[in-house]
């Protein structure tokens, strides 16, 4: 963020918007794939919703019983989204993971594809598509995340978990947030406005959600930073009964925003849901998050900006950006060169280096896949500051 007085806003999405539906069955599927072949399976899994509708399609590669002489599993890939659909909690008629239309149209992976992916002889293994990936982290919050963006998905996560837990019996599945805060001096100190829509059962007025929705963004919010009461917006079409794919329909991959940084850093372009980890859309944003957040960690810099490029089949990054945004205490081309050599920035290398190999991706579907605390199993592993000791020394700081 720049410095000075201005307003700044981000929006988060929950587990049963109809996007996020679609990433979290592509992801569900990726897990299943990387369960039984770690190493060698791969996926581009693409999902639409709509109403009591489901349609599965892109390539993967792995084996049985995923994968049988070129088959796709077409039962075992209905049965994850149908888990899915009911671990989210829609049980509606437009929309019920017991009686939606399941269509499974995955196919084997091009050849083509997979011998500029994979390794063979003295050829490395390379990316699995072209592009350029961002990764950022600053001092907004203890993430190290930009603030507008944690807060709209910490207010969600609050009332899915209340929805979840049957205390918010009156709360449905598809819901979005939006919180524009005030910076002053380029550090953001109260919200002025929030927006939450969230659906609902038909016998609850739109004042009683409000007071439904009031708590879970008070307690998620710094004290003192809630906004005035007439800028406090809770569904502000006054009703939103019918949601989900019933409302409108999902995709996967529609919420790259969302899913990163909230427009408070660049994206490349690339979505993660659905594909596996060599495909550098998702792989090499993670190790981009991964070198920004041990930066600003080790007291480097208080914003960091890093981009890397690939190019398909080609295993050694074409370039690395980064820029501390005038916060930082050392050049950035040394940086740049130490980073480089602490971390194989080759698709193999992030992969071996954060252990992305393993079923970790259905849980990232949802509010982010960044600023979440790393998990004993692997997952979240770009979130580690494992990094801040080795660049410390390597810079002679104490």
């Amino acid at each position: 963020m720049k410095k000075g007085n201005f307003l700044f806003t981000s929006e988060s999405v929950s587990e049963g918007h109809p996007d996020k539906i679609s990433d979290r069955i592509s992801d569900a599927i990726l897990d299943r794939f990387m369960s039984l072949d770690p190493i060698n399976s791969r996926l581009g899994c693409e999902t639409l919703c709509t109403t009591n509708r489901v349609i599965i399609g892109g390539e993967g590669r792995c084996i049985e019983p995923m994968v049988s002489n070129g088959e796709i599993n077409e039962r075992e890939i209905e049965e994850i989204a149908r888990s899915c659909i009911k671990e989210i909690g829609y049980e509606q008629d437009g929309f019920h993971w017991k009686s939606a239309d399941i269509h499974v149209y995955l196919h084997a992976q091009s050849a083509d594809i997979a011998q500029g992916v994979d390794a063979s002889g003295n050829k490395e293994e390379g990316a699995g598509d072209q592009g350029i990936m961002f990764g950022y982290a600053c001092r907004e919050t203890e993430e190290l995340m930009p603030a507008p963006i944690h807060f709209s998905h910490a207010i969600l996560r609050s009332l899915a978990n209340g929805r979840h837990s049957g205390d918010e019996k009156g709360l449905g599945p598809d819901s979005k947030s939006q919180v524009t805060l005030l910076y002053e001096n380029g550090s953001p100190v109260r919200a002025t406005s929030v927006v939450v829509s969230t659906q609902h059962s038909p016998d609850l007025s739109q004042e009683q959600i409000r007071e439904i929705v009031r708590p879970h963004v008070v307690n998620v919010l710094p004290d003192g930073w809630m906004c005035d009461d007439n800028e406090f917006y809770v569904n502000p079409t006054g009703r939103f009964v019918i949601g989900g794919p019933d409302g409108d329909a999902g995709l996967t991959g529609r919420k790259i925003i969302v899913d990163t940084y909230g427009g408070a850093a660049p994206h490349g372009g690339g979505a993660f849901s659905g594909k596996d980890p060599s495909k550098v859309d998702r792989s090499a944003s993670y190790a981009a998050r991964y070198l920004a957040k041990n930066v600003v960690a080790a007291g480097l810099a208080e914003r960091c900006l890093i981009q890397v490029s690939y190019a398909i089949g080609i295993s050694k990054p074409l370039s690395v950006y980064i820029d501390t945004q005038g916060t930082g205490i050392i050049s950035e081309n040394s940086l740049s060169d130490v980073l480089q050599e602490m971390v194989d920035l080759s698709p193999r290398g992030i992969r071996e280096h954060l252990k992305l190999n393993k079923p970790i991706y259905a849980r990232t579907a949802a509010y982010g896949h960044f600023g979440r605390p790393p998990d004993s199993d692997g997952g979240f592993s770009w979130e580690r500051t494992d990094l801040v000791d080795e660049l410390k020394s390597a810079f002679n700081i104490g």
